[in-house]
């Protein structure tokens, strides 16, 4: 990894004090996780229980279902039914909207967490997947371009992948921006099959709905294809 980042987390008492104290941080957040019972609602099959959830704190609903978005990146916890729980509790623009802020949001936050605060940990996860070897070497030939095409290839784990760009030299800006402009289209697309959940029988709106959830994976279906035939398959992955 680039000795820039290396130089930036620090050595000795105070790079172990920030790795114990994260440790001890993730270890508590994830015990009270699993004693308030958040965990086992977020399948699809607990949408239901999860939209009450969220609906029961009114105007903050937005903030709690971001913050719920954070959790998720941050614990590995399964992102597919927040996603579609966002078109569900908000409807499919706005749930667009707080899905993509709050998918930003988690990944940022895995991404400083293994820069600034627990490199050696998530370095200890990335030795055991040999594919996220190469994000290293793929940032530093292919840059921004790297980070696009594993925001929109699911062959890197989502939570995992935020962790290991932290041990590269991607700039944070650089980071925020490609992540948020690449997983926006799967924002809208898991919001937007969601948003079919509450047409309340509306077929036109249920239709429209599943249309452009569908144009938006097929998108999502062809863009890696693209990207890859436009670089001449320099992004090897």
């Amino acid at each position: 990894m680039s000795q820039k980042v290396v130089k930036m987390q620090g050595s000795g008492k105070g790079g172990r004090m920030k790795l114990l104290i994260t440790v001890v941080a993730i270890a508590v957040i994830a015990f009270l996780l699993k004693q308030l019972g958040v965990a086992q609602y977020l399948s699809l099959e607990n949408m239901a229980k999860l939209k009450d959830w969220i609906a029961g704190y009114g105007v903050l609903g937005p903030i709690i279902y971001i913050a719920l978005f954070i959790v998720a990146c941050i614990f590995f916890l399964p992102g597919l039914p927040i996603g579609v729980l966002g078109g569900v509790a908000f409807g499919p623009v706005k749930g667009a909207i707080f899905a993509s802020i709050g998918a930003t949001l988690g990944a940022t936050a895995a991404f400083l967490i293994a820069r600034y605060a627990a490199r050696s940990m998530v370095e200890s996860w990335i030795e055991k997947n040999p594919q996220l070897k190469k994000l290293d070497k793929g940032v530093r030939e292919q840059g921004w371009r790297m980070l696009m095409i594993t925001r929109l290839v699911p062959i890197f784990p989502f939570n995992l992948q935020n962790y290991a760009y932290g041990l590269t030299d991607i700039p944070l800006l650089t980071y925020v921006v490609v992540s948020f402009l690449c997983m926006l289209p799967g924002a809208i697309a898991y919001t937007f099959a969601g948003g079919t959940l509450t047409s309340g029988g509306d077929l036109k709106k249920t239709f429209t709905y599943l249309g452009v959830a569908a144009v938006f994976f097929v998108l999502l279906s062809l863009i890696p294809g693209w990207i890859k035939k436009k670089h001449g398959g320099n992004l090897d992955i």
